[in-house]
Parts: structure tokens; C-alpha cells; sequence
């Protein structure tokens, strides 16, 4: 089964491509990392303007643009577009494509379909082999039924939506296949564990604490809300053997730092650009009439304390009020270098803030009416957690294996060892959370993932749960109804995973086949 899912992931993978034939990119949000995978290879740095600005061969359509990118001034002192998207893993992947750039002299930027097509192979199908071999592993360790191990097995490898997913280059794939490493690396530690309780001598080995803190930690860099589950693996280890927790903070510690210092490389600063949406700090206060004329702000900045010293200012008026300073100074040399600030009125005056709104730059997707359906954001929170449950973009009724779930956790917080009781109720805890901060999220960031054929959020917790449903797989094999019941379920979530073959970047079929009746409402259509 798992050759078999591999080679169909290879052979999709083999013939992937745009709509429009000339990439091998499916959305926005794969194109906005190869954009940054390009750059840094072939032109040593994170900004993509380059990649941004190819253009197909008649000139119309720039296929290598995405909506997934932010704005802001770079360590030059230029403004400068960037990829939205966390640094470690698309520094990761440059680093595949840097060695095949100079071995073969191929470039991404001249062979857009074939070398991500070849990155793509070489990474995703290796990333997905360690998703589905360590499931294997786990599911050995649980100690199920035959039926229920090879159900398991084939739950992994047909049954959830980590395989459209493997066609594209995006954080999912990778945070699950981390996750199922350290579940295996725990679950083979709490075995050896037990066989040294029963005589047997077991010495513990310092490398795979190493390899599961940093496989943990990498599950954040790909998944920041991975981190409540990082924290909770730190305990799990530290509870099972006190021994664990020096390497288990050493690995963790490794990554942390690689994914602050590429964060810091790519954009100068500690945080991620979905950090970087609001106001920044006060410059100072601007004395400008109620309503001032572009050249009363012009006057009034060149004599504040803050750009009397500037060579030139530019203004750009924003959709919400206030406006865009581009403060321009020039060296001794001749360069320039770029400031930028936010001028917003506050009652009867004007402040000159730090510019810290990075989506917010002429044409910005999320800055305009150009957003439609999903992205527009889901106004009821209730609406919300309907529809990622059970609704268009529902965990349960787009992977119905799902429905088993929270009945294994239960009966796993209740039964087996002690080491398997905390382990459910930590996936219990961290899936309620995750869960919840989505839902609490503001307006525009509900938005189900974007157009995605799942609630895609929650995918990096498929071997947390596959783990959970297993015994309930056991349970359900002693008899011939529940024997159908579960190829049933396995059925329907295999029928979701066949109709995102095409791509991961579509709406679910659920969504589609609501829309070809009619029944969506209006806030989900325009």
C-alpha cells in the first residue's frame, strides 16, 4: 500500500501543471515559495521582484505572481517584495535546488515546469515516505488487531488528504511527516521503556531525543500552532524519562534558532510577516489641518525632527485612511535608502507611525475588493465552526475516518498504559486548542485555509489521529457490521482524497457540488 501511494503521488507529480500549461506551480501559495526558492538561488537573496516580474511569452500574464507576498523596506534600504510564507522550510528547500542548479546547470526560472517537477520528486515523495512508514511503525507499536493495523495502514495511505497535498510544494506535508516521527520516536521509546520494566536491559541513546525535539520543533516552523504540541511532547518525554529532556531541548533548540535566524536574514526582524499587520510605534505627532491638501503634509513633514533631512517624500493615500510615507535620503556616495512610515489622523491630530502594515502596498490583494468567497472571511463564528467541522470544509465530512476520533481519545484517556493515557490526552488538548484559535481568529483570517480542498489548518494532526483511531479500528473488527462500517468510512474519505488528485489548491467537492445545487449562501459565493 505504501508503494502504491507513492508511485501515484510520483506520477502526479510527473504531470503537474498550471492551467496554463508554462509552470508547474498550482496556486498562489506554492508559486509565493518557489518565488522565494528561486531567488535565493539564483540571485542570493529573499526578495522575489525577480521571479514577480517574468512574464509569459505573449506578455499578458505574469505566472510566476502571487497574492501571498508583503512589502517592505530590505536591508539595502529598498522596498522590496517578499514571500508571506515561514523562511526555514523554503531555505531548506533552496538548498535541494542549489545542488541541482550547479550539478546540472538547470534553472527554475527558465525550466519552470520540469525542475520543480524534478524538486518535487526528489523532496515531497521522500517526506511523504517518512508520513506513511512511520505510521507503519506506530501502528505496529499499538499492539491492534491485524485488521485494524492494516486498516490503519491503509487509512494513512488512501484515507486523508496528505497525498493531494504531496503534488504541491506547501507546509502541511511536512509538518505531518515531523509529527509522525516524533509520535513513532515516543511510542518506541515508551516500548523499550516497558521491556526494561519486564528484565530486559535497555540502555537509551542520546540521538533520538535529539531527532525528536527537532522533529517536533520543525512541525512548528512549518505549523506555529504546532507549538502547543511541541510543548506538550516536552512533557510527554520528560514525564516518561527525565534523561530525554537534555536532547530533547537540544534538537528543539537547533531549529528555533534556524527558524529565527532565517526570519531574521529574510526580512531583518524576530517576527513572521503575519505579524506584521497592524500599527507600528509612535514617531512623533504631525500639526496638519482636518483635513490637510497633499502639499500642507508634504510642508509638515519635511519640517518635522523626524524627515527634515530627507531628500524626498512620497505620499500614497490608503483605502482605510491615513496615508503611506516613503521618506527617500541619500549618501555621500549617491544611494539612497528607503523609510517608511504611516501618517493617520487620532481625533484633532495626525501621528507618524512606524510602518508595520506589510500587506498593505499599491495592488495588495488583502488591502482591496478584489478578495472573493472563502477569502473574504466567515462573519459567524458559529457558521464557522459548523462548516469546519461537519460543513463545506468539515474535518468530519470531507475525511469521515475522522468520526472515530474523539471516541478513541476517550477510551484512550481511560484505558492502556499510562504512557498511551497522557499521549491521548494531549492530542485531545492540543486538537480542542488548534481547534479554537482558529475559530477565534479575527473576520478575515476565517477563511477555512482559502480555496483548499480541506480545512487544511488541521492537517499536520492526521498521524496524531490516525493514532487514536486504531484501537477504535480493533474494536470495530470483532464483528462483520462494524468490519463494514469502517471500510465505509475509509470509502468515503478515499472518495474525497480521488476528487483532489487534480490539485490541493480547489474547492472541496462538498463546496462544488453545493454550489451546483444552489445552496450556497451569499457571503460563501461572491
Amino acid at each position: 500500500m505504501i508503494v502504491a501511494t507513492l508511485a501515484i503521488v510520483a506520477g502526479r507529480i510527473a504531470v503537474v501543471s498550471s492551467q496554463e500549461g508554462d509552470t508547474a506551480f498550482l496556486s498562489a501559495n506554492d508559486r509565493s515559495r518557489w518565488c522565494t526558492v528561486a531567488a535565493l538561488v539564483e540571485e542570493h537573496t529573499f526578495a522575489i521582484d525577480g521571479p514577480i516580474s517574468i512574464r509569459s511569452e505573449d506578455g499578458k500574464r505574469r505566472p510566476w505572481n502571487t497574492i501571498d507576498k508583503v512589502r517592505h523596506v530590505g536591508s539595502d534600504g529598498q522596498l522590496h517584495y517578499y514571500s508571506s510564507k515561514p523562511t526555514l522550510l523554503v531555505t531548506m528547500v533552496a538548498g535541494v535546488y542549489g545542488v541541482v542548479y550547479h550539478t546540472t546547470g538547470l534553472t527554475m526560472t527558465e525550466q519552470p515546469i520540469y525542475v520543480p517537477r524534478l524538486l518535487l520528486m526528489m523532496i515531497n515523495v521522500p517526506v511523504l515516505a517518512v508520513f506513511l512508514v512511520t505510521m507503519a511503525l506506530i501502528v505496529e507499536l499499538i499492539g491492534a488487531s491485524d485488521y485494524a493495523r492494516r486498516m490503519g495502514v491503509a487509512a494513512a495511505c488512501f484515507g486523508t488528504m496528505m497525498v493531494p497535498f504531496a503534488i504541491s510544494l506547501n507546509n502541511h506535508l511536512f509538518a505531518a511527516a515531523a509529527t509522525s516521527l516524533t509520535l513513532w520516536l515516543y511510542l518506541r521509546a515508551a516500548d523499550k521503556m516497558s521491556d526494561s520494566f519486564s528484565g530486559i536491559t535497555y540502555h537509551p541513546k542520546f540521538a533520538p531525543w535529539v531527532v525528536a525535539g527537532a522533529s517536533a520543533a520543525f512541525a512548528v516552523a512549518c505549523e506555529l500552532p504546532a507549538l502547543s504540541m511541541l510543548a506538550l511532547w516536552a512533557v510527554l518525554f520528560g514525564w516518561m524519562n527525565p534523561r530525554s529532556i537534555p536532547g530533547f531541548a537540544l534538537g528543539a533548540g537547533v531549529v528555533l534558532i534556524g527558524i529565527f535566524a532565517t526570519n531574521v536574514l529574510a526580512h531583518s526582524s524576530l517576527r513572521t510577516p503575519y505579524a506584521h499587520r497592524g500599527v507600528g510605534e509612535l514617531v512623533e505627532t504631525i500639526e496638519l489641518p482636518a483635513t490637510p491638501s497633499t502639499n500642507q503634509i508634504e510642508v509638515s513633514l519635511s519640517h518635522s525632527s523626524t524627515l527634515q533631512a530627507a531628500d524626498k517624500i512620497n505620499l500614497r493615500k490608503l483605502n482605510e485612511g491615513g496615508y503611506e510615507v516613503i521618506a527617500e535620503q541619500s549618501d555621500s556616495r549617491g544611494n539612497s535608502t528607503q523609510t517608511q512610515y504611516k501618517l493617520a489622523q487620532s481625533g484633532a491630530t495626525w501621528s507618524l507611525l512606524v510602518w508595520d502594515d506589510w500587506y498593505d502596498y499599491p495592488g495588495s490583494y488583502w488591502r482591496t475588493d478584489k478578495r472573493r468567497g472563502v477569502d473574504l472571511g466567515e462573519s459567524s463564528r458559529i457558521a464557522y465552526l459548523f462548516h469546519a467541522t461537519l460543513g463545506y470544509y468539515g474535518i468530519f465530512s470531507i475525511t469521515p475516518l475522522w468520526f472515530l476520533v474523539p471516541v478513541g481519545m476517550v477510551a484512550g484517556c481511560r484505558h492502556g498504559p499510562s504512557y498511551m493515557r497522557r499521549l491521548s490526552a494531549a492530542i485531545a488538548l492540543a486538537s480542542a486548542v488548534c481547534l479554537l484559535f482558529y475559530i477565534a481568529r479575527p473576520e478575515i483570517d476565517r477563511n477555512y485555509g482559502g480555496v483548499s480542498v480541506c480545512f487544511r489548518w488541521m492537517l499536520w494532526f492526521a498521524p496524531l489521529w490516525l493514532y487514536s483511531l486504531v484501537p477504535e479500528l480493533s474494536s470495530l473488527s470483532e464483528k462483520i457490521q462494524g468490519r463494514y462500517f469502517t471500510l465505509v468510512l475509509l470509502a468515503a474519505s478515499a472518495f474525497s482524497v480521488s476528487t483532489s488528485l487534480s490539485s490541493p489548491w480547489q474547492s472541496p467537492w462538498i463546496y462544488r457540488f453545493a454550489s451546483f445545487l444552489g445552496w450556497l449562501g451569499e457571503e460563501m459565493t461572491r
